[in-house]
């Protein structure tokens, strides 16, 4: 009998072949399964019609046509694709998945499966013993997401606390772990949805929309690295950066009039501090008002951006999704004659106050405002713009309730304000990236937003918003940006030192050293507050903000491969120990959850700036302090010294690091040298050296470098393959330095020719001034290594030792 309460799908009446897949008639409903690849099987699931046209911003790619077997017994039927299993029950219809072996991965639970209450559709999961949750995106809260319940509904949340739900983005795409298995759920709708991993309950795991279907894909590969990879393959992955973004960046609400932006610019270069970019918040513009300038404050401005230029830095802008109500204003005048904003059911435009005043909001769901949007910053790249920042796209207004009988175009499939509300900021920032990316002629825009969904990846870098000056903040922080990583979003950071309040001078200090180790470094703070520049906290602070920040600038060669990388897999830069060490149940432990690889083969172990001394875990394997070489062995638990000035991070055993000499800016050139650190180990590595120009996209075409980099322990080699591509190395030598080697005695053979080995002292963080000596950690930080320099050849180069 029907529930009118709680209806699920009730009992299989028939089903057939569809084009790579199955459809199914049940006594309520109606449901799709679609093959994308022997990883991914997606769930389409409706109480009547399928609508005409499948429809989706986040998915890029279609179901694939690869074999699937289809067996059916009395009282279920099973698929198998060559990873997985998923049998389906027929009375009543339930689904469960297994590894080919028979092994359970994720079943539905039995009495509920897939549900309706009303419009609202929700799928549940039996909860398992152990059963650790991570992703989620830009949620707070632990790595673990057990036994808490989240909401996405794209939020300007200002101040938001360390528990705070429903924030600036929403992301729903979780993995879940256990008993060595792991699988990924990507729900494709962008109605609120409802997460809860076992939240007031211990029978179930759900995941719920407020309205529209339930359309989840079903993701089980051998690990969660391959599961990053199948989820990216779906929904995008980014495209190379401009090598700048990678720099630091210097923002403030707000820089003006323009000598501010400019004397803060060149005391970067007085103190030799390095930094690539400065920000214009919404003070440059007149009266609030897109794509102009205040004219008493910025009366020149592409004078200003070439002054800033000439310095070595670029300019990022600001740029919210509100248009002045203002006649005679022309982005309002041709919005309005063009029918690009979003409308009220009766054909009025939607009007809402925000900072220029009463404001039209466009409509990026619709191709013909997205053009418009990206023609408008024409003007912007004609005086030497390429960055852009996209901020109050939730979207943000005075009252925060935007009404939800708002009408968009969503591309032909017409919708209201409760299905495009979360997609909003990602059509924004699409919007802006492919206007921009045409404008620039074959160089590369940085997009940078607050808003976000699933796929957005494929556009723009993201921040978390308006965080506040606080060690529990700094540490909330790291872990969205952690959890952001394993959502898709390789390029994710948060503001250093803290948007709200003034942080101490030992916080500021800490957070600017855990800042140099994630995917985007930008300092920003709040009007009428406190200056939070590198040198704002005396002379201690600037020199270690200039250790930091300088040693973020050596390690560019091994940053930049990372976020190619990326761009290649899906995985991002900044690692959740969950990625590499799913199973160790240490990582979990709020103790170690903050805890991340910085690309592959750097540890990075963040510390609240109270603490001088801390626990840190050290997982499988054996690691390095990276200043002083001190071998650890993995596995365990160590007490590491961490004043104020020493964060600590380790390297791991076998692991390569690729540095330069030092530079002010990116623009700078290096000094033609490659350093290649190589930490001795039991287990060897292969390290993807990669290069471009950093600005266009002739990568595309060939014009790259790549060649693999391999350090062979038992066969006592290094290998670095023949170069790939078409662009000729920048750099002309390398220095090869052996970490720990003590088998390498005075001479190394480079494809059998002799090159001699001296002794080198490495000190990666010079004394900091009136701070206890730095040699009290570990007895040095300074460390005598191995050094060998020769010639940078394209071809194969075999090192033996």
């Amino acid at each position: 009998m029907k529930n009118k309460l709680n209806q699920s799908l009730g009992n299989l009446i028939s089903y057939s072949l569809i084009d790579n897949g199955l459809q199914f008639e049940t006594t309520y409903g109606k449901l799709q399964l679609l093959i994308y690849s022997d990883s991914i099987i997606r769930l389409r699931i409706v109480r009547d019609d399928f609508d005409e046209k499948d429809f989706s911003y986040s998915v890029i790619v279609e179901p694939q046509s690869i074999g699937f077997e289809m067996v059916e017994h009395e009282e279920f039927l099973i698929l198998h694709t060559r990873l997985m299993s998923l049998k389906i029950t027929r009375n009543p219809v339930r689904f469960s998945f297994s590894t080919k072996e028979g092994k359970l991965i994720n079943e539905d639970d039995a009495a509920f499966g897939t549900s309706w209450i009303g419009e609202q559709v929700t799928t549940y999961k039996k909860l398992q013993e152990g059963e650790h949750f991570i992703g989620l995106g830009e949620k707070t809260g632990n790595l673990d997401r057990k036994g808490r319940a989240f909401t996405h509904w794209n939020t300007d949340r200002f101040g938001y606390n360390e528990d705070s739900d429903m924030i600036y983005s929403s992301f729903p795409f979780y993995m879940g772990v256990n008993q060595g298995l792991a699988y990924g759920i990507f729900m494709d709708n962008s109605y609120k949805s409802h997460f809860n991993f076992g939240a007031s309950n211990d029978r179930f795991v759900s995941f719920c929309a407020e309205d529209g279907d339930m359309d989840y894909y079903f993701i089980h590969n051998e690990s969660v690295s391959k599961i990053l990879e199948d989820y990216t393959y779906l929904t995008g992955r980014m495209e190379m950066p401009p090598l700048w973004s990678l720099g630091y960046q210097q923002c403030r609400y707000s820089y003006y009039p323009e000598n501010e932006v400019l004397s803060v610019a060149k005391t970067f270069r007085e103190k030799n501090i390095p930094a690539d970019v400065m920000y214009l918040d919404i003070h440059y513009m007149q009266d609030y008002k897109l794509f102009s300038w205040d004219e008493k404050r910025f009366p020149e401005p592409e004078k200003l951006i070439k002054k800033l230029e000439d310095m070595g830095f670029k300019v990022v802008v600001m740029c919210d999704p509100g248009i002045k109500v203002e006649k005679g204003y022309k982005p309002y005048e041709k919005g309005l004659k063009k029918d690009f904003f979003v409308k009220y059911p009766d054909g009025t435009n939607y009007t809402a106050q925000v900072w220029p005043g009463w404001c039209h909001f466009p409509d990026f769901t619709k191709e013909e405002t997205r053009e418009w949007w990206g023609e408008s910053f024409k003007d912007y790249v004609s005086i030497g713009l390429e960055g852009f920042w996209n901020d109050m796209n939730e979207p943000a207004s005075w009252g925060q309730r935007s009404p939800d009988l708002m009408e968009f175009e969503m591309d032909g499939n017409k919708a209201s304000f409760k299905k495009a509300h979360n997609i909003y900021g990602m059509q924004m920032t699409r919007a802006t990236f492919e206007g921009t990316k045409k404008l620039l002629k074959g160089k590369r825009p940085f997009i940078l937003t607050r808003a976000a969904f699933c796929g957005s990846q494929r556009f723009t870098a993201i921040w978390t918003g308006d965080n506040t000056s606080s060690d529990e903040h700094l540490m909330t922080g790291i872990r969205m940006v952690n959890a952001l990583g394993l959502t898709g979003m390789p390029v994710a950071g948060y503001d250093v030192g803290g948007f709200i309040g003034e942080p101490s001078i030992a916080l500021f200090a800490r957070w600017l050293s855990i800042g140099a180790f994630s995917a985007f470094f930008r300092g920003h703070s709040m009007i009428n507050s406190k200056d939070q520049e590198p040198w704002s906290y005396g002379e201690e602070v600037e020199d270690m903000a200039r250790n930091y920040i300088s040693l973020r600038y050596r390690l560019l060669p091994y940053i930049y491969a990372y976020f190619y990388e990326a761009t290649q897999n899906g995985l991002p830069v900044v690692r959740s120990l969950a990625i590499d060490y799913t199973f160790d149940e240490n990582i979990y432990s709020g103790k170690f959850q903050n805890q991340y690889l910085f690309g592959a083969n750097l540890l990075v172990c963040p510390v609240e700036s109270i603490k001088e001394i801390m626990k840190v875990y050290l997982p499988q394997g054996a690691w390095y302090h990276l200043y002083s070489n001190t071998l650890y062995q993995g596995g365990q638990e160590i007490y590491a010294d961490c004043p104020v000035e020493l964060l600590p991070v380790y390297v791991r055993a076998g692991g390569i690091l690729l540095m330069q000499s030092l530079v002010q800016n990116t623009s700078e050139k290096h000094d033609g040298t490659l350093e290649v650190h190589v930490y001795f180990g039991i287990a060897g590595s292969t390290f993807v050296h990669y290069e471009d120009d950093g600005e266009t996209y002739k990568y595309e075409k060939g014009k790259y470098y790549k060649r693999n980099i391999t350090y062979s322990p038992e066969n006592e080699c290094i290998v670095f393959s023949a170069a790939e591509g078409e662009y000729k190395s920048s750099f002309d030598k390398i220095k090869l330095v052996l970490h720990e080697f003590d088998s390498v005695k005075k001479n190394i053979e480079v494809n059998e020719e002799k090159t001699k080995i001296h002794k080198e002292e490495l000190e990666l963080l010079p004394p900091v001034s009136s701070f206890d000596p730095l040699g009290k950690v570990n007895g040095s930080v300074k460390q005598e290594n191995k050094v060998a320099v020769f010639e940078n050849d394209a071809k194969q180069m075999v090192v033996r030792w």
